[in-house]
């Protein structure tokens, strides 16, 4: 692995740890209803067994799956979430925002795209992202959960804003996920 992996690994692993101290939230299983939060978890995790392991098919795959949920976390905050809310200082400038939908998934996309071993099995982040995707549905229509996002609010939004919603994030995944295995 090259040094320039590791190093920007340790620096994800000090800003993933730098947001979470930002971080007013407990850490209970509900954090993870945010595609966010799973995410740069994942990235942590993934950050600290790739310098501990190295380049191994599982540290690279799992360093691969969660690259793709931070590009993905990083384009729908851009695209989506700051058009919707126009809290571009709150999502991208301060706080959390600042580390987890920005600093880390930018360091951890640069690191894996110019440094780090490529995996190339870019369904899995496709199907994974699908499975949470519907986890979240189906807890807004049963009510244990409102959001997190507003394209997840089935009792806000009709069955085809839903579906289009669904199809499209589904669409993005699997087309990030393709083209961050060919990079």
């Amino acid at each position: 692995m090259k040094t320039a992996a590791i190093i920007l690994n340790i620096l994800i692993i000090i800003l993933e740890m730098a947001g979470a101290s930002r971080s007013e939230m407990k850490v209970t299983l509900r954090t993870f209803v945010f595609y966010t939060q799973i995410s740069n978890a994942m990235t942590f995790i993934s950050s600290i067994l790739l310098i501990l392991f190295g380049s191994r098919p599982w540290t690279v795959m799992l360093r691969y799956t969660s690259c793709c949920f931070m590009l993905m976390t990083f384009i729908i905050v851009i695209f989506v979430l700051v058009p919707m809310s126009r809290e571009v200082k709150k999502l991208l400038f301060s706080g959390t925002g600042l580390y987890f939908h920005l600093l880390c998934p930018l360091t951890s996309i640069a690191s894996y795209i110019l440094f780090e071993s490529h995996a190339h099995l870019w369904i899995l982040p496709t199907v994974l992202t699908f499975i949470y995707g519907m986890a979240m549905l189906y807890l807004n229509y049963i009510g244990k959960v409102d959001g997190p996002y507003p394209f997840f609010r089935v009792r806000r939004q009709s069955k085809t804003a839903t579906l289009l919603w669904m199809t499209a994030l589904t669409c993005l995944i699997a087309f990030l996920s393709f083209i961050l295995s060919r990079a």
